[in-house]
């Protein structure tokens, strides 16, 4: 697959990739190697994984990040109360073949990395903020990514029966290590121009005009210039857009009251709601307009 296919292929599932997102998303699979996607929260990491999974026809695996995450919850966990269950209800049997029946599969839990290589077709496995995980945790990511094999002690080395196109995102909340940076090919992800998100509004929104798709887009982009506490992500653009047309709202600059009424679907701190002003809103819908 040519860069270019991949972006016809995500265009069609409604993800509008430029093109180095397209050639890191093209070599990451010919090279059989993990891609880093780097970027501000709401750039659309995270949908970049759904839209390559749809695209693919494959199965999308996710691993969620968070600060003590383990590799138990990541890897696998025996179940035990199913396992005591079977204790009980062997009870007086040999226990060697106890032992063995309640450490064979029948009782393991596949979490996100293990179900990933046991697919028997590539699946896309996304490890969503990676950046939230501490350092220990990318220690146990590295051996996985490495060889794309995981080791239980009780039922020996299990090898991936088919890769998984890996993607993982972070926001850069902390530096990642190098050695995982080694193992990825790399692309940041940042907010999408006026035109392209314009593009992405009438993707997703169909029903919206091509007018009030385009001042919607250039009045978002004029808006994350603001000295704002969170920047309004593609979600929320989105999520602003399909508000003013559902008001029957055509053209920003014409009905400012409105556009500051709706703000709470793009700015979401106090703070943030306070420094828009109706002067302000004036201001950004005179560019947009």
């Amino acid at each position: 697959m040519t860069p270019a296919t991949l972006q016809s292929a995500l265009a069609a599932v409604g993800y509008l990739a430029d093109d180095a997102l397209a050639m890191a998303l093209t070599l990451g699979d010919m090279l059989g190697r993990p891609v880093l996607l780097e970027g501000e929260a709401g750039v659309g990491k995270t949908e970049v994984a759904k839209a390559l999974a749809e695209a693919r026809a494959a199965r999308l695996i996710r691993l969620q990040c968070y600060e003590g995450l383990d590799a138990g919850q990541a890897l696998y966990e025996w179940n035990y109360q199913r396992q005591l269950l079977a204790i009980r209800a062997r009870e007086g049997e040999n226990p060697d073949a106890v032992e063995e029946l309640i450490f064979s599969e029948r009782y393991l839990l596949k979490r996100p990395l293990l179900e990933a290589i046991t697919q028997a077709e590539p699946p896309v496995l996304l490890i969503d903020e990676i950046d939230r995980a501490d350092e220990a945790f990318e220690a146990y990511l590295l051996e996985v990514l490495s060889d794309f094999q995981i080791t239980v002690p009780e039922l020996g080395t299990i090898r991936a029966t088919a890769r998984p196109f890996v993607v993982l995102t972070s926001n850069g909340t902390r530096e990642l290590s190098d050695a995982l940076r080694r193992r990825c090919l790399y692309a940041y992800v940042d907010y999408p121009d006026a035109e392209r998100e314009r593009a992405i509004v009438l993707a997703r929104l169909p029903h919206v005009e091509a007018e009030l798709a385009g001042q919607a887009a250039r009045f978002v982009r004029a808006l994350r210039a603001e000295s704002l506490e969170k920047t309004p992500g593609i979600a929320e653009t989105l999520d602003w857009v399909a508000a003013l047309a559902g008001l029957g709202v055509r053209d920003v600059a014409a009905d400012p009251e409105t556009v500051l009424a709706t703000l709470g679907c793009l700015l979401k701190t106090e703070p943030d709601l306070r420094s828009v002003t109706i002067e302000v809103v004036a201001r950004l819908a005179g560019k947009a307009a």
